[in-house]
């Protein structure tokens, strides 16, 4: 009986099942997580590829009377990838490359670098109010600057969401910035200063 007890007890059959019993849900994990992440790229590069492509056509002087024919294109191209996707359309133009992105100008009358409500400011957009974008709605006019946004969300493929506690929905953002073709002159932007009355 003592025998067969320290050769049980030396014996390595059945090692490797154990071993991989404890190994295999985080490999599962990795795994499924390299999926997921593979997945993600591969939509955000479809994404890209399909706005650069629309941006160059919404550039042209017909991309104002085929707004929703080009964003109809970029959902066909990333809907071969994940069919349910969901789409949100931005664009944003400027009246120049060094304008994107960048606040209204202000007085910064007590110095602090940001713009008060009680301080004067040129109102680039001609909204009436101080915005920290400059940028105006839609493709703009001839020459303008233009950023082109676009958000998919999507329902994740592979269950690592789950293991980790995240969310089932995926996002992905893509974007593009491109000047309009010169079909006419630009359209000079208002400078008009605007003092809040106290």
């Amino acid at each position: 009986m003592i025998h067969k007890i320290r050769k049980l007890l030396h014996s390595t059959e059945g090692a490797s099942l154990v071993e991989f019993a404890l190994i295999a849900p985080v490999l599962m994990m990795v795994v499924t997580a390299i999926f997921d992440l593979g997945h993600m790229v591969y939509i955000r590069s479809t994404l890209q590829g399909a706005l650069q492509d629309a941006g160059r056509d919404a550039s042209l002087e017909s991309g104002l009377d085929n707004q929703d024919a080009i964003d109809d294109y970029v959902r066909n191209q990333v809907r071969s990838v994940i069919p349910n996707a969901t789409f949100n359309f931005s664009r944003r133009n400027y009246q120049d490359f060094n304008d994107v992105g960048e606040p209204e100008d202000f007085t910064d009358t007590n110095g602090n670098d940001q713009y008060d409500d009680d301080e004067c400011f040129i109102d680039a957009n001609d909204n009436g109010a101080w915005d920290s974008d400059m940028s105006m709605d839609g493709l703009g006019g001839a020459d303008d600057v233009v950023v082109y946004d676009v958000d998919v969300s999507y329902d994740r493929l592979f269950p690592f969401w789950h293991l980790v506690g995240a969310s089932p929905t995926g996002t992905v953002t893509g974007s593009t910035i491109l000047r309009n073709q010169p079909f006419a002159s630009q359209t000079e932007r208002p400078t008009v200063q605007i003092c809040p009355t106290p």
